[in-house]
């Protein structure tokens, strides 16, 4: 699986439907033909593929769980009986969350998980998310075995006598909620004696379960729920951004509540709203976190390089070093490792404790971010208010089959020769204090355009003169 992204894109009158293989997973629309989408034959092949290369020895067991999509119980199905085909037993969670499932490969001693999502994608959406038996993404050279294999498919079933065997383990969303109830920095007590009122948008995915479980074991009895039923017909645009957030944000308001909370469809992602219905940012989320964890243990910092660097002011101002990666989990992860980071993330809102467990997690966010909150003893636009003010302006182009990414990247790239220039994941452009970060997505078939300032005027200006430049050279 190749650090960059491939896409392979083919269009109908009513949507783009793609097959994308990167260090994400391997992530597709439903429906349409094998080899260009996520068809039940591609989604047999990289199992099968991806199995018989990470279970290895004698009784192997691969752990699996999928979010609330539509589609979920017939990826499920395909995923469980290729396993199973392979001599293979399967640990199934059901209905469960990304983080989840990656603490279940650590506690199952699993060779492996997959996690049957798309993440923030649309309904039409799902992916095959690959663990090894750390419960951590696969690294990009197993990636790329992966795909060999199932390109080739150079794989053997096995015979009746051998088949694997499915073990239903509904046990885990209680293990997890102990797990950070438990958490040293996490403080039950504090957060109870708040008398906290959150409002939480479920995205009809399974945050509606461990959202409102999590806060109940966190002291906290006033929960208002939004699009709480997990039927995968998402109420909204499921990736939790401001424009994606009105409901949530209206609710805040009309309930008087102390915050909102949302979460993606596997809640690994996490951001808030404040008493008054403005975003707290999901930026800040992983700010305000590390500011919090930073002020309880002295250490380092990681953040893609798409993320703000409040990041980097808040460690420097705590004794830490921060330290950027490329924007992709397995990244952050690996360049948390290099330095002993105490905490990572990315600035999407994905939280990474790696005491805890290196993965982006939003139940560990919510305990560590409702402590902080609780010792401030103020309100959450108040604490909003302590960190430095800074804008993103997040933007995408879709992309057309046929277009020379790198090609265009380079273009830029000399048009720019004179700004320092970062190429190790696309490019990012630094203007004096200021920056803009063009990449191909991991996740859909994209580029990003993400630029920060202390204006979000100044903001989108960057960012629409490289858009600009990036039409120019396409």
């Amino acid at each position: 699986m190749d650090p960059k992204t491939v896409f392979l894109l083919s269009q109908n009158k009513s949507t783009t439907v793609a097959l994308i293989k990167s260090i994400s997973g391997i992530r597709g629309t439903i429906g349409g033909r094998p080899g260009e989408n996520l068809s039940p034959v591609d989604i047999v092949k990289f199992t099968a593929a991806y199995g018989s290369i990470i279970a290895k020895g004698d009784s192997p067991r691969i752990v699996v769980g999928r979010d609330g999509r539509i589609s979920g119980a017939m990826v499920r199905d395909l995923v469980v009986s290729t396993l199973t085909a392979l001599g293979i037993d399967v640990i199934d969670l059901g209905l469960s969350t990304t983080p989840t499932v990656e603490i279940a490969v650590k506690m199952e001693n699993a060779a492996g998980g997959i996690i049957l999502t798309a993440s923030h994608n649309s309904k039409e959406w799902n992916a095959l998310k690959l663990l090894n038996s750390d419960g951590e993404f696969i690294s990009a050279e197993t990636g790329a075995q992966v795909l060999k294999k199932a390109a080739a498919e150079d794989f053997v079933f096995v015979g009746v006598d051998k088949l694997g065997e499915v073990t239903i383990n509904n046990s885990y969303l209680q293990k997890h909620i102990d797990a950070v109830v438990k958490y040293p920095l996490v403080d039950p007590k504090a957060i109870g004696r708040q008398k906290f009122k959150i409002v939480v948008d479920a995205i009809n995915s399974t945050g509606a379960t461990y959202v409102p479980a999590l806060l109940k074991a966190l002291g906290v009895e006033d929960v208002v729920v939004l699009n709480s039923e997990v039927n995968g017909k998402f109420a909204h645009n499921p990736e939790p951004l401001p424009e994606h957030l009105a409901q949530l944000s209206a609710a805040v308001v009309k309930q008087k509540a102390s915050l909102g909370i949302a979460v993606d469809p596997d809640v690994d992602r996490l951001c808030f709203v404040c008493e008054d219905g403005s975003m707290f940012g999901e930026e800040y989320t992983l700010v305000a976190i590390a500011d919090y964890v930073l002020s309880k243990r002295k250490g380092n910092t990681v953040s893609n390089m798409s993320s703000t660097k409040a990041l980097k002011e808040v460690t420097i101002k705590r004794g830490g070093e921060y330290t950027p990666s490329a924007v992709g989990e397995v990244n952050v992860v690996k360049k948390m490792k290099e330095v002993n980071a105490v905490i990572g993330g990315e600035g999407n809102g994905g939280i990474i404790v790696p005491d805890f467990h290196y993965g982006r997690d939003a139940l560990i966010g919510i305990g560590l971010f409702l402590t902080h909150l609780a010792e401030y003893k103020k309100s959450i636009k108040s604490l909003r208010g302590t960190y430095p003010d800074y804008f993103i302006s997040k933007n995408k182009i879709e992309l057309e089959n046929g277009f020379d990414l790198n090609g265009i990247f380079e273009n830029i790239r000399k048009k720019y020769k004179n700004n320092p220039v970062n190429t190790e994941d696309g490019l990012k452009i630094e203007f004096d204090n200021d920056w803009v970060h063009l990449r191909s997505s991991n996740t859909e078939p994209i580029i990003r355009i993400y630029a920060e300032s202390d204006f979000e005027s100044k903001a989108n200006n960057i960012a629409l003169r490289l858009i600009q430049d990036i039409k120019e050279f396409m």
